[in-house]
């Protein structure tokens, strides 16, 4: 069934942004984990609500919780630009106690608490997705889809070997793609059909019928076994009882190729703003078929120049964010954000650097993540000697050395 704009105003998105983020600390201890800073001008959270926008599902709950006001700051600022009079928003929906007056206590839970935004909008559709991956993703084709075989449910999957699906929710299906099993993180993961070496791993986007969506809910929430969550408890009972789908993010026609990053720790954070940087990039910022929309503001360009001594800056290979200043020092192989200063003699190799940072005369970083706002002494080395480093920071089991905007740095 081919699917229009018309279609796609009967569907509603719900956002899930409330996690801790606790393997992200400690970039999470002020923010929750969708308004972290990524890619120079991003947040996280912006790839979700682009695949949104671009996919003409317009209509966008997000729930909030943890940390929240530098989100709901970010999402004021930037996302502040659908039309009310075409029936477009994305709401904030913080959490509120409606019924069992407390906290969301798990994914499913979340939803549950909200059912009266269902029962306002009425919509035909609910799509539940995160906020804390990066990807691309047209929606518009999993709804396609997910009408044409007639589904009650459709979980969005990605192939990945066998040994990479041990920490996954693993899907096994039937030749139709119809979900017949589910194994949470297995030992001996299901392969698809067809395909020995591979697994359908569940990406955490769920896309229901709507009156499908609230009877599991209702039922999820009378259980005092469940632990409230889509992926443990919600999905495995659906499976056995209703007409369940995989949607494999690399169908046909979907534009990231089947690219998805998980940034849930602080290595993998790291390892997705490096694969930004390569030539030919896996995940492409700057096509024009599929815009990311950032907060970048009215900023002036970035801009490369001699240092007062004399020193000529030069980048190789990097993200440089509007705002960026290179006095004198050198950049490569890195990802710069908005308003950061990089002085004289000052060497920067495979680093994130969030926006506001001051980075002084001669210090030298390598395989660093520094948070927003942090001011680096002159002549200070970080990633060169490790055991120095965890006296100070964290460092991670890969060896990214991670300086929060309050660490005593000297």
């Amino acid at each position: 069934m081919a699917i229009s704009r018309e279609n796609t105003g009967q569907i509603l998105t719900v956002l899930l942004a409330g996690g801790q983020g606790q393997r992200l600390r400690p970039l999470t201890e002020r923010r929750a984990k969708p308004a972290v800073p990524f890619g120079s001008v991003y947040r996280i959270i912006d790839f979700t609500l682009s695949n949104c926008v671009n996919s003409f599902f317009r209509r966008i709950y997000v729930l909030t919780q943890y940390e929240s006001v530098t989100l709901h700051r970010h999402l004021r600022d930037t996302w502040n630009v659908l039309s009310p009079d075409l029936g477009e928003f994305v709401d904030i929906v913080p959490p509120q106690q409606r019924l069992p007056n407390r906290w969301y206590s798990g994914t499913a839970d979340a939803v549950f608490q909200n059912l009266y935004l269902l029962q306002q909008e009425r919509p035909e559709w609910v799509l539940i997705v995160g906020g804390d991956h990066i990807y691309k993703m047209d929606y518009a084709l999993l709804l396609e889809e997910h009408l044409d075989r007639g589904a009650d449910a459709s979980i969005v999957c990605i192939d990945v070997d066998t040994e990479a699906a041990k920490g996954f929710g693993i899907m096994g299906t039937d030749e139709s793609s119809r979900i017949v099993d589910f194994q949470e993180k297995p030992d001996e993961p299901t392969p698809m059909p067809g395909c020995d070496d591979r697994c359908l791993a569940s990406m955490g986007i769920y896309l229901f019928n709507t009156e499908v969506l609230v009877r599991a809910l209702v039922r999820d929430a009378k259980d005092p076994e469940s632990s409230k969550d889509f992926g443990h408890d919600v999905i495995p009972r659906l499976i056995a009882e209703r007409d369940v789908f995989a949607y494999n993010i690399k169908s046909e026609g979907q534009p990231g190729e089947g690219y998805w990053r998980d940034v849930g720790t602080l290595d993998s954070y790291w390892d997705a703003n490096m694969d930004l940087i390569a030539r030919h990039p896996e995940f492409d910022l700057y096509g024009d078929d599929w815009p990311i929309r950032s907060g970048t503001g009215h900023r002036p360009p970035a801009k490369i120049c001699v240092s007062t001594e004399g020193t000529m800056g030069s980048f190789e290979q990097s993200l440089l964010a509007p705002g960026v200043v290179v006095s004198g020092g050198r950049v490569q192989r890195s990802v710069i954000g908005p308003r950061v200063e990089i002085h004289n003699e000052s060497e920067v190799d495979e680093c994130v650097i969030m926006g506001g940072c001051r980075i002084g005369k001669r210090v030298k970083l390598r395989r660093a993540v520094i948070e927003e706002s942090t001011v680096l002494p002159d002549g200070i080395e970080i990633g060169y000697d490790l055991d120095h480093d965890r006296e100070r920071f964290t460092v991670t089991d890969d060896d990214v050395v991670v300086i929060p905007s309050r660490a005593p740095v000297q």
